[in-house]
C-alpha cells in the first residue's frame, strides 16, 4: 500500500554561510519529487537565485519568506501541513505555531532535523521525543532527528538517480561549458572559510612539478586566496568560479582528483564524488569542532596522513601538511562510500519515521 502524500513546512534560518540553506533546499526538492508539497521557508533566499535557478518553477515546492512576524493573512490563507520540520536548531515562528495549534485538530509531526555528526550522541539521541512544555503547542511534541554516517541514525541526503547521474558525467564537456581548457593536468577544488593552512598549501602548490590547476568557488574562497597570494603570480595555474549551482557543484567534485570542502553540505557532496576530500569543519569558539572531527576521520577509517592533513588544516596541529598520497586516499573514501551505498538514505528515513509518528 502507497503512503499517503503530506504537506510539509520546512523552516530554515541563513547564519552566515550557505549550508543550511543548501541541505534545506535539497531535503524540499526531494521530497516535492516524490509527491510530497513543500513549503520552504527561509529568512534570506537571495543564495537560491545561483543555487537553485529553478525554485520557482519546481512542481509541489514553494519557497516563502520568513518575515519576523509572519503576517496574520499569510498564516490565515495556509492549508495546515502534516509535517513541521525546524533546521538546525531554528525555532519555528511563535505567531506559526500559535496558528497551527488553534486550527488543528490532529497536532502535525514535528521534527527538529540537526546537524550531521559521527559523535556517539547522534545515535543516542536519534529519534528521541521532546516534549512542548510551554505555550500554545504545549503537550504536543518534537522529534530529535539526527542525520548520520551509520545504520542508528537518520541516514545522509542522496538523490535516487546520483549513481546513473555520476556514471554518465562527461568531464571535458563540462570544462569547456566553464570556459576552462582541457588539459592533462591535476585538478583541486577549493571550497573553504579561511583555513589557517592555506598559505603553505598555496605555497607548496606552486613548487610541485605535477601541473596543476586550483579550482577556486566564489566567496569566501577566492577572497581567502586572492588575500594570501596578492600581487604574486606563480606557477600555479588557479581558475576563480562563478557561484554554481548545486548540480554543478557536483560536476565541480566529479571532475577533480581533490576536493576541498566545508560544512556539512559539501561534505556529504564530497563522499558520494568518491575522490579524496579534506574537510574544513565549521569552526566553533569553545574547540566543540575538534572532537566533531577526530570523530568523522575515525568513522571514515582515515589514514594517518590524511588525518594529519585535517588536523593542520583545521588548525587543531601546527607544523607542516603531509604530503599528499591521493591513491590511498581514494581507496579509504570509496570504502566509506560503499558502506553508506548500503544504507537508506535521509529521505526514506525520514518518510518511513513520520509515517510512525502520525
Amino acid at each position: 500500500m502507497s503512503k499517503p502524500l503530506l504537506t510539509w513546512d520546512i523552516f530554515c534560518r541563513v547564519i552566515d554561510n550557505h549550508g543550511d540553506l543548501g541541505v534545506c533546499w535539497r531535503l524540499s526538492r526531494q521530497l516535492a519529487a516524490r509527491g510530497h508539497t513543500v513549503r520552504l521557508w527561509v529568512d534570506d533566499t537571495r543564495a537560491l537565485r545561483w543555487m537553485a535557478p529553478d525554485a520557482d518553477a519546481l512542481s509541489g515546492l514553494r519557497v516563502l519568506p520568513w518575515t519576523q512576524p509572519i503576517t496574520s493573512n499569510v498564516l490565515a490563507a495556509l492549508p495546515r501541513a502534516d509535517v513541521w520540520v525546524e533546521a538546525f536548531g531554528c525555532e519555528i515562528a511563535p505567531e506559526f505555531i500559535a496558528a497551527g495549534a488553534n486550527h488543528v485538530q490532529t497536532p502535525p509531526v514535528w521534527i527538529n532535523l540537526e546537524y550531521l555528526s559521527a559523535e556517539s550522541y547522534a545515535e543516542r539521541q536519534h529519534g528521541l521525543p521532546s516534549p512542548v512544555l510551554h505555550g500554545p503547542a504545549a503537550g504536543w511534541t518534537k522529534w530529535f532527528y539526527y542525520p548520520g554516517f551509520t545504520p542508528r541514525t537518520g541516514g545522509l541526503l542522496r538523490e535516487p538517480d546520483l549513481p546513473e547521474r555520476q556514471a554518465a558525467f562527461e568531464r571535458a564537456a563540462w570544462l569547456r561549458a566553464q570556459g576552462l581548457l582541457v588539459r592533462e593536468e591535476q585538478r583541486l577544488s577549493l571550497f573553504c572559510y579561511e583555513p589557517p593552512a592555506l598559505a603553505q598549501w598555496l605555497e607548496h602548490l606552486s613548487a610541485v612539478a605535477t601541473p596543476t590547476r586550483l579550482l577556486v568557488t566564489a566567496g569566501r574562497a577566492s577572497a581567502a586566496v586572492r588575500r594570501v597570494l596578492g600581487e604574486r603570480r606563480g606557477p600555479l595555474a588557479i581558475a576563480y568560479l562563478p557561484y554554481l549551482t548545486q548540480t554543478d557543484y557536483d560536476h565541480l567534485l566529479w571532475t577533480c582528483e581533490l576536493n576541498f570542502v566545508r560544512g556539512e553540505d559539501s561534505l556529504v557532496r564530497a563522499l558520494w564524488a568518491g575522490q579524496p576530500f579534506v574537510w574544513q569543519i565549521y569552526p566553533q569558539h569553545d574547540g566543540a569542532h575538534h572532537a566533531k572531527l577526530n570523530a568523522f576521520l575515525y568513522w571514515l577509517d582515515a589514514p594517518a596522513s590524511l588525518r594529519r592533513f585535517h588536523r593542520v588544516w583545521n588548525g587543531i596541529d601546527t607544523g607542516a601538511l603531509p604530503a599528499l598520497d591521493l591513491p590511498e586516499w581514494r581507496a579509504c573514501v570509496r570504502a566509506a562510500r560503499q558502506r553508506l551505498w548500503g544504507q537508506e538514505e535521509l529521505v526514506t528515513q525520514l518518510l518511513r519515521f513520520v509515517a510512525t509518528k502520525r
